[in-house]
């Protein structure tokens, strides 16, 4: 995936022309080179699922279950799914 960087001081379009440019390519914000934001498009996301992953009680969470498949073992979403008699995962549906 191609990624464009943009120095913050040089950031001086609204915001709403880079936000139109996302739907081309992700953006990271810069100062002095270094990353401190980045613009995605969340086109494809839900409020749920956006709010999901910002949240550090979901993302911890996440982690340690994780940890604890990776120490114990598990099923892994393909060996649920044919478990479960499903042959791909489900498509969400467009409303």
């Amino acid at each position: 995936m191609n990624m464009r960087t943009l120095e913050m001081d040089q950031a001086t379009a609204p915001l709403a022309e880079y936000a139109r440019q996302l739907k081309k390519t992700p953006m990271v914000l810069t100062v002095h080179g270094k990353p401190v934001a980045a613009l995605v498009s969340v086109a494809n996301a839900d409020a749920e699922t956006i709010a999901l992953s910002t949240n550090d009680r979901f993302l911890a969470l996440i982690e340690r279950s994780r940890a604890r498949h990776k120490a114990e073992g598990g099923m892994s979403g393909a060996e649920m799914r044919k478990h479960l008699g499903l042959t791909k995962p489900r498509q969400k549906v467009k409303a």
